[in-house]
């Protein structure tokens, strides 16, 4: 079983064209609601840089007045500089803290709302997204990508502002004390600023080169671990080992380039950053042997010019964090920036009353393809059903019965031809209503990692326990579920693992009795059952099909000899249409079905 290759898993979404820090201006809408936060985490800020602004100068103030003045008389000012230092450590410790609580709460809180909306947005996608994407690369962007935004937010962004206003501040402060040397260092400070923006480039490329990585690892691990049996069936774990461990690898070693490019990044910033400040400084020290600067004023100058350089190596650092977190971005606005190729009419037409008998069916022309594969599964469909009507739909494998399910819930749209309910074309429906009227029994039940009573009532989440309890007597459900250890609380596993296939049946059958639709839909919804649990199971069906229309995709003679018609596909039309008995007689595609398929 071969699984898709890295590169073939960086098309399926559309690719943002951005520049800069672009993408992170998406971001500014889960900001809005929290202004009073980003207030606090502001003025905060600015409090805890200009109160590091200060310090430089209380000590300019101590060295002059205490170490090269020693006149008692200035004994008060030296007491009154460090009590006021002391005050402006309290000062930075309250607001650094207060940053930090701030900012931190803004990463957790944005971070959230993001999975919120991504999750809200994928989950409401047709399935034409899910044919070409894996849902482990979807986890690994709300998982791996989100937290490098938390990162940003709670972190990147703040020490951003700070360490700006601390270059800014510092060097204002720098030519204030001495104009000729900080304009030395000013131009050689100039002088590193191309090579971290030309490596920052190459880092957020990177970046998200990484991420796509990692997401392809996930993809592959999420089908692989949905798969297990079979792949341990067929006795491929080392296969599937060593293609994972290729994925990982192939993760590792983009990581490995982006780390090394981040980390020459950093070099270049301190080293050249470093390099002009002691330069200067060297000339700052003949300058106060020449006593054209004092030695608190050079102190003052060295400090500040720490300040600046520190501020320099920590936008370095940050700006690593930023180029991650833009490539994060730049794959969560793919996601957000899809559009479903089913959506909701802008003015959505109402469904007349539905008639106690059930809903009326039109097929008008219908021809469809899916969007992966160009051949017609459906050619020219026409078919009318009747109120309260049980129709059969029978066919070799392959032939389009399950195609038509779909195309009766909107999952896709024909690309030729009308389906209409009730004379209604359901392009014209809220999606919401239309799914609400229909229930469906697929062949393969889904089961959810919980209960069994909330794996039922999930196809009504307003009902009650005794509402739960009479649709599984109906589906012959109760029958194992009251063996089962916990009875209707017993936890049912991972897809439903610890019950059998016809178990998962009867489960669903249960959750869309529950349902009531006035539509049902049955996909070899008996297929997984034993002779015993099938006969329960169709004077289920029998109760559950009145007074409603009901489509049935069966291969089992007993659910096809009760319908009121049968139609029969092949290769995507309409060949047959009529009783059992008429078709038999007819001695066609249908009769060689039964001879086959529905002899007992």
């Amino acid at each position: 079983m071969k699984s898709p290759t890295p590169s073939a898993t960086q098309a399926k979404t559309p690719t943002i064209n951005s520049s800069g820090l672009t993408p992170l201006k998406a971001l500014a809408p889960f900001l809005k609601p929290y202004k009073k936060q980003l207030l606090v985490a502001g003025v905060s800020l600015i409090l805890a840089a200009c109160s590091t602004l200060v310090v430089p100068f209380s000590f300019r103030q101590i060295i002059d007045l205490g170490f090269v003045n020693s006149s008692h008389s200035d004994y008060g000012q030296i007491n009154w500089t460090f009590l006021t230092l002391l005050l402006i450590a309290v000062i930075l410790a309250i607001t650094t803290a207060l940053r930090f609580y701030a900012v931190s709460w803004l990463g957790e809180r944005i971070t959230s709302d993001v999975r919120q909306k991504v999750y809200a947005h994928v989950i409401s996608q047709s399935p034409q997204f899910f044919e070409v994407t894996q849902s482990g690369e979807v986890l690994s962007r709300l998982n791996t990508d989100t937290i490098l935004i938390q990162t940003l937010i709670g972190t990147s962004v703040s020490m951003f502002v700070r360490n700006c206003l601390l270059f800014t501040g510092g060097l204002i402060m720098m030519f204030v004390t001495s104009a000729r040397l900080s304009v030395m260092i000013f131009v050689m400070l100039l002088l590193i600023v191309i090579p971290i923006m030309i490596l920052g480039r190459k880092v957020r490329k990177l970046s998200k080169n990484t991420q796509d990585k990692i997401a392809n690892a996930s993809g592959l691990a999420g089908e692989k671990l949905n798969a297990v049996n079979t792949i341990q069936s067929f006795t491929n774990e080392k296969a599937e080992s060593t293609l994972f461990n290729q994925y990982v690898e192939d993760a590792f070693l983009a990581a490995r380039t982006r780390i090394r490019a981040r980390a020459l990044l950093t070099l270049i910033a301190i080293v050249f950053g470093f390099s002009s400040i002691i330069a200067v400084l060297w000339l700052g020290a003949y300058a106060v042997l020449d006593q054209q600067l004092s030695s608190g004023e050079l102190t003052q100058f060295i400090l500040y010019s720490a300040i600046v350089a520190g501020a320099i190596a920590g936008l370095a650092e940050v700006l690593g964090d930023t180029q991650r977190a833009v490539g994060a971005s730049e794959r969560l606005l793919e996601l957000l920036k899809l559009k479903s190729h089913i959506e909701n009419p802008l003015e959505p037409r109402a469904l007349p009353a539905i008639p106690e008998q059930g809903v009326a069916l039109q097929f008008e022309g219908i021809s469809f393809h899916y969007p992966s594969n160009s051949n017609l599964v459906l050619k020219n469909i026409s078919l009318e059903i009747e109120p309260g009507e049980l129709v059969a739909i029978v066919g070799r494998s392959g032939a389009g019965k399950s195609t038509l399910f779909q195309l009766l819930q909107r999952f896709y749209d024909p690309q030729q031809g009308a389906i209409k309910i009730n004379g209604v074309n359901i392009h014209d429906l809220n999606l919401n209503q239309l799914r609400q009227m229909i229930g469906i029994v697929p062949q393969d039940i889904v089961i959810f990692s919980d209960n069994a009573l909330e794996n039922i009532r999930y196809g009504k989440l307003t009902a009650s326990d005794s509402e739960i309890f009479e649709a599984a007597k109906m589906a012959v459900a109760d029958e194992f579920i009251l063996k089962l250890p916990q009875g209707y609380q017993t936890f049912l596993g991972d897809r439903g693992i610890r019950l059998s296939g016809g178990q998962r049946q009867r489960i669903g059958i249960a959750r869309t009795l529950l349902k009531n639709p006035a539509l049902l839909l049955l996909d070899e919804a008996t297929s997984a059952l034993d002779s015993e649990s099938e006969s329960l199971i169709q004077l289920a069906i029998e109760k559950a099909t009145k007074n409603r229309t009901t489509l049935v995709i069966a291969h089992r003679l007993a659910t096809v000899k009760k319908a009121n018609r049968i139609v029969v596909f092949d290769e995507g039309n309409i060949v047959e249409v009529g009783t059992h008995a008429e078709l038999i007689a007819q001695g066609g595609i249908y009769s060689t079905l039964a001879d086959l398929q529905f002899s007992t």
